[in-house]
């Protein structure tokens, strides 16, 4: 596997320390960088300070179990979203289909084999890496990885905010972005900014790319359209 997969942080979530234990060295023999959380609610906080790539989340856990964090990750638009793979002792069908209808990609049964739980990281990872890039159109591709805009064959570098406001809006086409999230998402609850700031950035991303590609929806906010 290449330095790219490995430069990846993966989550662990578990409260059981025998878990993490075997689960990290197993992960960091392979030189994968790992960081480790004891419960749902701390994971959920590592998950926004860290933006893994890759979450391990364990299913059964006190006070906040995985499909709760899994829903919790899901549906907020702010989180940088990771892949997730839930970890289950039970090999029965149910759990695994609740996991992945909370939003989780992929589940591991325990007992996990080392070679098979380095396999699945590694697929996962080098799945990711194709998704880094999104070619929306056969004009404009975003390289989420490079933080690179190709538009019409030509290399584009984007400040950041810019990069960041085009990268939430071409997340989901179709899908209208209010002001509230875009600030929230892009700047943060705690930033000082005002709506105005959204508008000079649009305004300087359409200066770049054409107007075609981001579309006002009058008194509510910003959508990205696909060509």
């Amino acid at each position: 596997m290449g330095n790219e997969i490995h430069n990846k942080e993966i989550l662990l979530i578990d409260d059981e320390e025998d878990v993490l234990e075997f689960l990290s060295y197993n992960l960091r023999k392979e030189g994968f960088r790992v960081h480790l959380a004891h419960n749902g609610l701390e994971g959920i906080k590592k998950i926004k300070e860290l933006q893994p790539t890759l979450v391990i989340l364990d299913l059964m856990m006190p006070e906040m179990d995985g499909i709760e964090v899994c829903q919790t990750v899901r549906s907020d638009i702010s989180i940088l979203q990771p892949i997730i793979t839930l970890l289950t002792s039970r090999a029965e069908d149910y759990s695994q289909i609740a996991g992945l209808d909370a939003g989780a990609d992929d589940y591991l049964t325990k007992p996990i084999r080392p070679r098979l739980l380095v396999s699945k990281v590694g697929s996962l990872l080098r799945r990711n890496e194709r998704e880094n890039i999104i070619s929306r159109s056969t004009n404009l591709i975003i390289d989420r990885e490079r933080f690179i805009v190709i538009l019409e064959n030509e290399e584009l570098t984007l400040p950041k905010k810019e990069f960041e406001l085009l990268e939430l809006l071409a997340s989901k086409p179709g899908r209208v972005f209010n002001r509230e999230q875009i600030l929230s998402t892009i700047w943060g609850d705690s930033a000082i900014v005002g709506e105005r700031t959204i508008d000079v950035h649009v305004r300087k991303l359409r200066e770049k790319l054409g107007n075609d590609y981001i579309r006002t929806i009058k008194g509510v906010g910003y959508t990205y359209h696909e060509k």
